[in-house]
Formats: C-alpha cells, structure tokens, sequence
C-alpha cells in the first residue's frame, strides 16, 4: 500500500472549518488506497501571539522553556485534526515531537532533527491508525521541548517521509506551487509543474517562502518525492495539481533561469581593518555559527595598506543585535569598526541551465544599470546569482528581472 505523508501549514488549519477540510482530502487519499500520515502547522496567527506572551513577560529569558510555550500551538491544532478525522469515522491518534519521538540537537528556537525512531508511527499506521503528528517540534536527549524555528513543520513533513520511507511528501500550503516569482509581486508569474531539488533549495534559501530551505535539504538527501499543492483547491496530492519537487535528471528541457526570488529582511555587515592574518575569518564566523546564524554573500577585500582587510557579509535582519554582540567581543579584531545596513535586500535569479550558458550575469546587471539600480554586493553558484541592493527598489528589480528572462507568461 502507498504510504504519503501529508502536511498542512497555518493557514490551511486557521480555525475548525478549514481543519475539517484538510481531513476531507486525508480522507480521499486513503479512499484512493493510501496509507497516510499527517503533519500540522500552528493555526495561522497563534504562534505569533504566543511569542507574544512570552514578550510580555521578557524577552531573552530561558530558551527550554520558550520552546515549551511556542510549540504548544502545534499540539492543538494535532488534537483537532485527530477529531476531526475521528469523526469522519476514521482511527486517528494526535502525537506531540516527544511522542514519536523526534530527537534534536539542544539548540532551542532553531533545533535540527538528529533521528526519528519509525517504530510507534510505523505500528501506528501498520494497524489503520492515522497519526496526526504536531509540527514544528521535537525533544532533546535530556528530555527538554525544542523547536525547529520557523517553517519547521515543512521540516518534520519530509524528516518523517524519509524515516517512515513514503513514497511522497505532499506539502499543502495556501499556494497551489511554486512559481518563477512571487505572483503578489509579478502577476504574471508562471507556476512550475517541475523544479529540481537544486533550484528549490536556493530558491527556497534566497527568500521563497513556498518550502523551508531545511525541508528542502532533507529531500534531496533522503530522494523524499516531494509536492506544493493548495489546500483551498479542491484536488488531492494524488491528482498531482501542484509543483512536483524532482531530481535534475526527471526534467528533459532544463530553463536556463527558472525563478526570481527576494528576501527584504537582510541586512549587511561590513568588518572594517580586521587584521589579515590566517585564522581571521575562523576567528569571526566560528561563533556565529555557533550561535546559528546564517550567514551568506562573503567578501573580503585588502585594505590599500596591506595589513588589514575589510570583510563584507550578510545575516538575517533580526539578528543584528546578536551578531553585534558576539563581534564586539573577540579578540582578534579589536579597534577595528563594524558598519551594519539593515536598508537592503537580496535578489536572486535562479535555474538549472546556467551551468550549462553563459551570459545571465551580464543580463541581469545590464538589467538593473538601466534602471539605476546600484548593486551593492555579488554572489554567485552553478546555480544561481545573487545581488545586494537597497531595499526600496526590490519591487522595481523582481519585475524588471522576471521580464528580462523572458518568465512572464502570455496574457491573451
């Protein structure tokens, strides 16, 4: 019997209504002969208002015990959906990270998955019994909640495919696929039928918010088949509506550039006369790597005296203040001055093709010249390059940029 692992994010469960659809195609997949497990978001809203309440009382305070309230969310959403399948006349049992158990490493509020026994929900399903797992949330060693941060639940999706070994992970968003940009942005974006695990882990990385980069990753190492369909669409997974997430090999005419992505909320750190000396760059990504932050776009340049060198890297813009924090206090750089600019966002282009053309680079920064827009840092792979500019002209690139690679679809 097919076994899929079906997950449904916030806004597909954003009150009961919505809950007793999401059941509804649980329940078509396994009149179609499947054998399915499910994975469930926060209700829309309700992870923010108890990040809220953990403000109330302080921010900053014990991580563990932060992670305990936020992933509380998760379970209620799993019990409802639990009953709500229960009542459709169903065996369906709610399962909280803990119970599978979901084992992660000890860093609280961005946790990685270490290991998932599949024993409980393998007996589970082996005796017609759909487990309803909370997303987002696992347990350490030692028996403390954690959670995997945001978008986590995309994570649990394809972790438990790959231990439960499914024959596909359907991800069931308020999106019907994954388009060649964001279609609020660009109304003539185009919906993918088919992407490569590649493309969408940079896409997913450089700021489209259809997968968690993290989910993405997993997929690609465990060849978890993997889907982005619409939970506000009356098809199921098994009617293959969405964006069919595959390796490079299944897609015959490979685009040159597939996508367009934008992330707003970057910001730009730049270590002015750091020494150059061996071990510098160690010195200073050591701990923030540490501390979890993801780091992209690196620059170093020699300063025009030869001793020192500027370094140039981007973070994410809620973590200024720690990265400021934790740069302040090493040792190797003393007296040397931080400049950070949250104004900025990154672009990307994005495609499977330009391993294999030249010629992308220069259309994409003729692109932007001729509309004034200043590049402010480059970054480039097989698959993709991205560029740094001020903020207030992501629109302005996104649009010009999908045009200019020729992604916009006909309009009649």
């Amino acid at each position: 019997m097919p076994r899929i692992i079906v997950k449904f994010g916030g806004t597909s469960v954003a009150d009961t209504a919505r809950i007793e659809k999401a059941a509804d195609k649980v329940v078509a997949e396994i009149k179609r002969g499947n054998q399915v497990g499910v994975v469930v978001s926060a209700m829309a809203g309700v992870t923010n208002e108890l990040l809220d309440y953990c403000a109330q009382i302080q921010s900053g305070l014990d991580s563990t015990d932060y992670d305990a309230v936020v992933a509380s969310g998760e379970q209620i959403t799993a019990g409802l959906m639990a009953l709500a399948l229960q009542k459709r006349g169903f065996k369906s049992k709610s399962y909280m990270g803990w119970q599978v158990p979901i084992i992660t490493n000890g860093q609280h509020g961005r946790a990685r998955i270490d290991d998932i026994p599949p024993d409980i929900l393998n007996d589970a399903m082996n005796e017609g019994v759909i487990p309803v797992v909370a997303g987002f949330q696992g347990i350490t060693k030692e028996g403390r909640i954690t959670t995997l941060g945001r978008g986590g639940s995309d994570t649990t999706a394809v972790a438990l495919a790959a231990a439960l070994k499914a024959d596909r992970c359907d991800i069931y968003t308020d999106v019907d696929g994954v388009y060649t940009t964001d279609p609020r942005m660009v109304p003539n974006a185009q919906k993918l039928a088919l992407i490569t695990y590649e493309e969408m882990l940079e896409m997913a990385a450089l700021g489209a918010k259809v997968l968690h980069p993290r989910s993405v990753e997993l997929a690609m190492a465990w060849n978890v088949p993997l889907q982005v369909l619409s939970s506000f669409e009356p098809s199921i997974g098994s009617d293959l509506p969405g964006t069919q997430v595959v390796r490079e090999e299944d897609i015959v005419e490979k685009q040159i550039v597939n996508g367009v992505t934008y992330a707003r909320h970057e910001a730009k750190v730049t270590l002015m006369s750091v020494p150059d000396k061996p071990g510098i760059a160690a010195a200073i990504f050591a701990p923030l790597g540490k501390a979890g932050v993801n780091v992209d776009m690196i620059i170093q340049n020699i300063s025009p005296d030869g001793q020192s060198t500027d370094m140039t890297f981007t973070i994410p813009r809620g973590d200024t203040a720690l990265v400021e924090s934790l740069i302040k206090d090493l040792p190797d750089i003393e007296g040397g001055e931080i400049r950070m600019d949250s104004n900025v966002s990154k672009i990307s282009v994005v495609g499977i093709g330009m391993s294999s053309h030249s010629g992308v680079a220069t259309t994409m920064f003729s692109t932007l010249a001729e509309r004034g827009i200043n590049i402010r840092a480059i970054t480039t792979s097989e698959i993709k390059i991205s560029v740094l500019i001020a903020e207030e002209y992501t629109e302005l690139a996104v649009r010009a940029l999908h045009t200019a690679f020729a992604l916009d679809k006909d309009v009649a």
